[in-house]
């Protein structure tokens, strides 16, 4: 996308217009904001104007002796706040001086075991000034009273009280060993596959059996099994030749790759589930270091590697 599509499509006003804004309803004066951005008063206030008609809405309520936010105008002024200090923190984690900078991650465990470790080091070799320091937790439902910068959770994205931004989805496969696969048609080798050794279940979704074989028109009982409270242990579990297991296909794909597991169906089954980025509703500002390490996750997430 060329810059003047992109700012087409976007209708984004000028930086600058955005800038007096900003300055002007800080300040609630044109003079004042004009000697924090070094230009004249009439200046200012033309940009201002420039950006209303651009939008085709007043942002201001020009009284007597001062200025007042309009109702749009005071909605509009947080977004806008917000993307300066984005693009302050992103430029100030790219291009800023190298120091000892520390970020903080949680995430759950089997998404740092399986999806993140094989990926960090490019991170780690892209921006060697910053250090991370990973919390691994099992549940996302769990309260931790400590802060974290960049904060990941698997689920429907339903938290109260936090902003949500969907990272990653991924379809769920059957997996086993390649000495226990079955052959046929996918509800054949199912039946069989379940009939003859014990299943393994993440405990949470221990109805993804069942789901899967809906999906194929069968009806499955519940079946016992092993139960495991992550996807690494199922998948460890799998590779041991326990039974299979019924994970997200991400997390299985190193599995696969080095031939210890092998899908034990064609056919995949959706998740409503996925790993979501969540930042507590009213939290002012995103550090540079987790903004640069957000951007690289959407970069891998994009792929492929």
């Amino acid at each position: 996308m060329t810059e003047t599509n992109a700012a087409s499509t976007y209708r984004l006003p000028p930086l600058a217009w955005l800038r007096a804004f900003e300055a002007t309803a800080r300040h609630s004066s044109f003079t004042k904001a004009a000697a924090e951005l070094n230009l004249t008063q009439a200046a200012v206030s033309h940009q201002v104007r420039s950006l209303e008609r651009h939008l085709g809405f007043l942002l201001f309520e020009r009284l007597p002796r001062s200025l007042k936010l309009t109702e749009i105008g005071a909605a509009y002024l947080p977004p806008v706040r917000r993307s300066f200090e984005d693009l302050a923190s992103a430029t100030d984690g790219l291009f800023g001086p190298v120091g000892n900078r520390t970020l903080t991650l949680r995430a759950p465990t089997s998404f740092v075991a399986l999806w993140l470790a094989p990926r960090l080091k490019r991170f780690t070799e892209r921006f060697p000034d910053i250090s991370i320091r990973v919390a691994s937790v099992v549940w996302a439902q769990t309260h931790y009273e400590e802060p974290v910068d960049v904060d990941l959770r698997y689920g429907d994205g339903n938290w109260p009280g936090y902003a949500v931004e969907c990272l990653m989805t991924s379809d769920a496969i059957a997996v086993c060993r390649a000495d226990a696969l079955e052959q046929g048609e996918d509800d054949n080798r199912l039946v069989r596959l379940t009939a003859r050794r014990p299943l393994i279940h993440v405990t949470g979704y221990e109805d993804m059996w069942q789901r899967l074989a809906g999906s194929l028109g069968i009806a499955l009982p519940r079946l016992s099994g092993v139960n495991v409270d992550t996807t690494m242990a199922a998948l460890e579990l799998a590779t041991a030749g326990v039974g299979p297991a019924i994970v997200q296909q991400d997390f299985a794909a190193p599995y696969l790759a080095r031939g210890q597991l092998v899908k034990a169906l064609d056919s995949t089954l959706p998740l409503k589930e996925a790993h979501y980025l969540v930042t507590p509703e009213g939290r002012q500002r995103t550090t540079a270091e987790a903004t640069v390490f957000i951007a690289w996750l959407r970069t891998e997430v994009a792929g492929p590697h």
